[in-house]
């Protein structure tokens, strides 16, 4: 796999927020009279931000947002904030194996601030700045759309073709292949249950990689 260039998601790829973010909201909607299970959540709202994400779940529920949402939201946002979550397993690793003039960005549905407060809690945030991109933040149109990978391709400056794009959801997988990039779909979180890379490949990832281990054999041995 020949590239010059490498784009991470975060959320599910750098650390383990995915499981742990759908299980509040399914929480919260079955309390609120929407029964939902951790995995319904992940199904239907996992890789999506802004507008889109809230269209899901109202679609979901088949109502407008109930009107302390976006304070629930808010309070376990600060709450995660500020304890930090779990890394994936062998992410820290891999992110301090890269080689130094390696070209990387971050493109991701959450918030730059969301990003920036976790990478912190890993250490890793120098190894990103300042190529850290939001897709509520940075273009018009979020994921599924390729717009946020091609930008931060252009960022770092490199053509999409010689980038890599590791993905972890559906979503963020059918806008990295639409960007023209070589995609890898990573398993290795827990909130990737049975199928799921099944689901990813369907959707033209190149590989699927069930561990950072698999990502670097499919990123380096090939260069040698």
């Amino acid at each position: 796999m020949r590239f010059e260039g490498l784009i991470l998601d975060f959320d599910g790829v750098l650390i383990e927020s995915e499981y742990v973010g759908n299980k509040q909201i399914a929480d919260y909607l079955t309390a609120r009279g929407h029964p939902t299970t951790p995995e319904e959540s992940m199904a239907n709202f996992m890789g999506l931000s802004g507008d889109d994400f809230h269209g899901a779940i109202e679609r979901w529920i088949g109502r407008a947002l109930p009107d302390d949402f976006h304070a629930e939201r808010e309070a376990e946002d600060r709450r995660v904030l500020e304890e930090g979550l779990q890394a994936v397993a062998g992410a820290v690793a891999f992110v301090a194996s890269l080689p130094p003039h390696l070209p990387r960005a971050i493109a991701s549905s959450s918030s730059t601030r969301w990003i920036r407060r976790h990478l912190d809690h890993l250490g890793l945030r120098d190894r990103f700045e300042p190529h850290i991109y939001s897709g509520s933040e940075h273009v018009a149109r979020g994921k599924p759309a390729p717009d946020l990978y091609l930008h931060a391709a252009a960022a770092i400056g490199v053509p999409i073709d010689r980038i890599v794009i590791v993905e972890d959801s559906p979503v963020g997988a059918k806008g990295a292949v639409a960007s023209g990039a070589r995609v890898i779909g990573l398993v290795a979180g827990n909130h990737c249950l049975d199928g799921h890379g099944d689901r990813l490949a369907a959707l033209g990832v190149h590989h699927v990689a069930e561990s950072f281990d698999e990502v670097a054999r499919l990123l380096f041995t090939s260069q040698n």
